[in-house]
């Protein structure tokens, strides 16, 4: 587990966060082995990396549901480290795109401050491609 208290604010809590207004999902596998739901808000949003629809999570409580196939864009774009798929940034995406949060220029702009040349290219874009292939349920 991570988390993240995003504010346009000075945060000054550190502790788990035990309501949360969204969950991230990064890995697939959690969303049959543990209850990744626990302690979120009615109302709050669940953003998943899975093949599913969000209708087929519904099950999962009384949730927006937003789901996008990280791995398989990461795997398309060959953005893998160590063998393994890089699913953060294209999560960037799909959180961008499900919460309005922040936009998708703003992730973009984060990826390209961060890295340079081709990582930073391939990371970008894949934020994007997540954007535009996330699915909704509200």
């Amino acid at each position: 587990m991570a988390f993240t208290r995003i504010s346009n604010k000075e945060i000054l809590l550190r502790s788990q966060i035990y309501s949360p207004d969204v969950v991230v999902v990064l890995d697939p596998a959690l969303l049959e082995l543990v209850n990744v739901t626990d302690g979120l808000k009615n109302g709050g949003w669940l953003i998943a990396n899975t093949t599913k629809k969000p209708e087929e999570l519904s099950s999962l409580g009384s949730f927006k549901i937003a789901t996008v196939d990280a791995t398989g864009i990461a795997l398309e774009l060959d953005l893998k480290v160590a063998g393994f798929a890089v699913v953060n940034t294209p999560m960037l995406g799909a959180f961008a795109k499900a919460t309005n949060l922040i936009s998708l220029e703003s992730v973009r702009k984060a990826i390209l401050d961060e890295w340079t040349g081709e990582i930073a290219e391939l990371n970008a874009k894949a934020a994007e491609i997540a954007y535009e292939r996330t699915l909704i349920k509200d």
